[in-house]
Order: C-alpha cells, then sequence, then structure tokens
C-alpha cells in the first residue's frame, strides 16, 4: 500500500504502519527528516487532507506533499502529550492548549477554501436517532436550534479532541486529523467534554470546571457552548447507537444531561 509513495517521494519507513478504520498511517524519513505518511480510506479523510494543505502549517500539521488519496506532512516528535497532561493533574492547562490552537484554526483566510461538509449534513445520524429516548430526541431539538440560525461561521476541524492535538516541538501544539466542515466555531470546542479516552468525563465536577475553562479560553457565550455540548454529545450518541456500543452511548447521555441541567430544560 506505502510503496509506490515511498518510491515517488524517496521516503524510508521509519517504524511500524497504524491502521484505523479510515487510514493507513506510515513513519517515515525524508533526508533524515521525519514525517508522517497518511493513506485516506474514505472521502472524509481525503477533504480533511485538502484543508490540512489549506491551513499551510498554521495551527496544523504542515503538509509536504499532497496528491489524491496520500498526505506526507511533518510528524509530532515532542514528548508532551495533552492526554496524560488531563489525566495527571493539568486538565486545565490541556484544555487551554486545545482552545489556544482551535482560535488560530479559525482564523479566517484569504484563499479559497476547499470542499466542506456543513453542520447541517453532519446532524443526520442525530436525526434519525431521536426514537432513542427523550433525552436525545431533546439533544436533536437543541441541534436544530443552534444549526436554524447559526453564529460566527467558521472552516471547522470537526474532531478536536485530545488526541488530535499534538506537540510538535519547536512548532508548537498543532492539529491533525481534520473532518474537514464549515459552521459555528462553537462546535469545535463541544468534543472536549465527551473525549472517551478520559474517565473522569462522566463526573459533574470536571464538567462544570472545563465549562468554565472553555468559556473564557475560547471566549464563548456559556449558555450557547452548554448548547452545543447537548447537541455535540446526542451526535455522538447516535454515532454510537450505529456501532452497538451502549456503554459510549451511556456516557454521552450523561454529559447531555450535564448540559440540559444547566441549560435548566
Amino acid at each position: 500500500m506505502f510503496s509506490h509513495w515511498l518510491t515517488r517521494w524517496n521516503l524510508q519507513a521509519d517504524g511500524a504502519p497504524i491502521q484505523t478504520h479510515s487510514s493507513q498511517l506510515l513513519p517515515v524519513l525524508c533526508d533524515g527528516i521525519p514525517l508522517m505518511l497518511k493513506l485516506a480510506l474514505v472521502e472524509e479523510e481525503r477533504r480533511g487532507a485538502d484543508l490540512m494543505q489549506w491551513w499551510n502549517g498554521n495551527g496544523a500539521a504542515k503538509v509536504v506533499a499532497h496528491h489524491n488519496e496520500a498526505l506526507l506532512m511533518e510528524r509530532a516528535c515532542g514528548a508532551k502529550n495533552l492526554l496524560h497532561m488531563a489525566k495527571h493533574s493539568q486538565d486545565d492547562e490541556a484544555s487551554q492548549i486545545i482552545c489556544r490552537v482551535v482560535t488560530q484554526l479559525h482564523t479566517r483566510r484569504e484563499e479559497t477554501t476547499p470542499p466542506l461538509e456543513t453542520l447541517h449534513q453532519r446532524f443526520n445520524a442525530l436525526r434519525q436517532a431521536v426514537s432513542h429516548g427523550s433525552l436525545m430526541s431533546l439533544c436533536c431539538s437543541v441541534a436544530e436550534t443552534l444549526l436554524s440560525s447559526p453564529q460566527d461561521e467558521v472552516v471547522l476541524h470537526g474532531d478536536i479532541h485530545h488526541g488530535n492535538v499534538l506537540d510538535f516541538g519547536e512548532r508548537g501544539w498543532l492539529a491533525i486529523d481534520p473532518k474537514g466542515l464549515f459552521g459555528e466555531r462553537g462546535y469545535d470546542y463541544a468534543n472536549l467534554f465527551c473525549n472517551p479516552e478520559l474517565s473522569t468525563c462522566t463526573q459533574r465536577e470536571r464538567f462544570l470546571r472545563q465549562l468554565a475553562v472553555v468559556t473564557q479560553a475560547a471566549n464563548l457565550d456559556r449558555q450557547r457552548l452548554l448548547m452545543w455540548i447537548m447537541a455535540y454529545a446526542g451526535l455522538s450518541a447516535a454515532w454510537f447507537l450505529e456501532d452497538n456500543e451502549l456503554d459510549y452511548v451511556a456516557s454521552r447521555m450523561s454529559i447531555a444531561r450535564f448540559a440540559a441541567d444547566e441549560l435548566d430544560i
């Protein structure tokens, strides 16, 4: 799978391949410089690669080469890890770092944007899951309210979490693996409250603390952010329903409940 691109771009493998449900990755070297070769397996990843190139290294990993399904980008070699920080008494600091990166990604640029998916399209999965309880239906209603009156629309990363903002050493913290969406900027912050790798995400105390941290760091209206958290938690639960991962569905509904209680709905 990688051999054509290794030859084409004069690369040497520098580690074991990494496989996800949507892409194949291989750490490589080019003239001794560590890079990452990524091959998209689905359209969403191809759209994300186009967006990475559009960002041109501003807030995201720098693209070295891009053609069809193949993306060659700088590799994160820094020692710090946001998930480790969040699990070891630096949860607030990790969220603040992520918010700074997202702010940079949302900066408006003069260049014509690549093709993007709208948030209205993104929420189709939630619309199809409204029969799964009253709270899911309420999440959908909140989402439709947001989508019918968008505020401050920007190019969105679409999958911001602790594993998609990495330490690039002297280049600082940068984003990888965008989904390529367009819509209200609040959407990009909601997943910080739903990260499945954090066991603390279903603790109300952590939810309220992070709500204060993110509201300030991202300069967001508290009520509007709560609505996006609720909408996204419902959407994420709908995706997990499709995969029959019921534990994750339950955790998302817990987060939606926290947001609904703060909204008093």
